[in-house]
């Protein structure tokens, strides 16, 4: 069962029980250029902006990518304050021992460890989602022929995915889990402990079929880390970022209570919409293996109608609260 609410995270989460949520899985804003309304409605209307629009390659269109190295040093030092405060009020609603998964860039990956310790998180070692990215790799501007042989960055192979925990009120970790349901993370199996390292692939063209989102992550993936963050399949998930709604999605198809929020309207209609399709894919698949080959596609694939079966019409299994107008945050809210 979900929960999704057209709102601010910070508002909602300053009125939220203390000690109500069990984990939290998000894709969080970084770009303070890239998603302000002026620089979506570029986007949105193909004109790109600050986001890079890469060319096609061999006949099929890239996603577009936010340029997170046009920011300032005074944005960088706003985008530290940001996750600061941010950390604070998830700190508070967290339970002791919950865990907090979070998408990075490598480029500002530092900037938000940084921050998160400084709200009271523990720093915990990151997952790394292993894909071929379009991300690096390129020859310098305007001057590709005078240098062939010179890339300006190294070509993009993972997206790390940082895990923060908040401190235990107990003596050990097992009586932290006796009380809170938290303070580890759940294996893959009694013999497989969840990996630092995850090779996924790029996400399906199935569900970007569904979902037209520029940041939807595979459900894949998502399932694995849902599932991880709940180590005794007890209590609730947030996405405070919601966007394409794979988080919650993920959480729906393992089983996993969630909440999502979400700021903008039009990407909280996609969400709406893309949930209960995207938790319908791989009807088998709960997270619990890794059984996704090097080069992207999937061993326990679904028969050819299962696309179609999905996109047809079906009631929403979801509570949603969007009649009010939101508020705004400190920066734009994205996934």
């Amino acid at each position: 069962m979900y929960q999704i609410e057209q709102t601010d995270c910070f508002e909602w989460l300053r009125r939220c029980p203390a000690h109500s949520v069990h984990a939290v899985c998000t894709d969080p804003p970084y770009g303070i250029l890239e998603f302000t309304e002026k620089e979506l409605a570029k986007l949105r209307a193909g004109r790109g902006g600050v986001w890079r629009l890469p060319p096609k390659v061999g006949g099929s269109r890239r996603d577009p990518l936010p340029r997170f190295t046009v920011l300032t040093e005074e944005q960088k030092q706003h985008l530290r304050d940001y996750f600061r405060d941010w950390g604070k009020v998830i700190l508070r609603a967290l339970v002791p021992g919950g865990h907090v998964c979070v998408a990075g860039h490598p480029i500002l990956q530092h900037h938000v460890q940084g921050a998160m310790a400084e709200a009271g998180f523990e720093v915990r070692p990151a997952i790394m989602r292993l894909y071929f990215s379009f991300r690096g790799g390129d020859r310098p501007k305007n001057a590709e022929a005078e240098f062939p042989e010179v890339c300006v960055s190294p070509k993009g192979a993972y997206e790390p995915w940082m895990l923060f925990r908040k401190p235990i009120d107990t003596r050990t970790v097992a009586e932290n889990l006796r009380r809170w349901k938290t303070g580890a993370l759940r294996r893959l199996s009694t013999d497989k402990p969840l990996p630092d390292a995850i090779p996924i692939g790029r996400t399906p063209k199935r569900e970007e079929a569904i979902s037209n989102h520029p940041c939807l992550k595979p459900q894949h993936f998502m399932r694995i880390i849902v599932r991880a963050l709940l180590p005794l399949s007890e209590g609730t998930i947030l996405d405070p970022f919601m966007g394409s709604g794979s988080t919650i999605a993920a959480a729906e198809a393992v089983g996993y209570t969630a909440t999502g929020l979400e700021l903008d309207t039009e990407y909280f209609r996609l969400a709406q919409k893309a949930i209960p399709r995207l938790a319908s894919l791989y009807p088998e698949f709960k997270g619990q293996a890794i059984d996704v080959e090097p080069n992207g596609s999937v061993e326990r694939d679904e028969p050819e109608d299962q696309l179609a079966l999905v996109l047809a019409e079906t009631p929403p299994a979801y509570e949603t609260w969007a009649g009010k107008k939101p508020s705004r945050s400190p920066l734009p809210v994205r996934r």
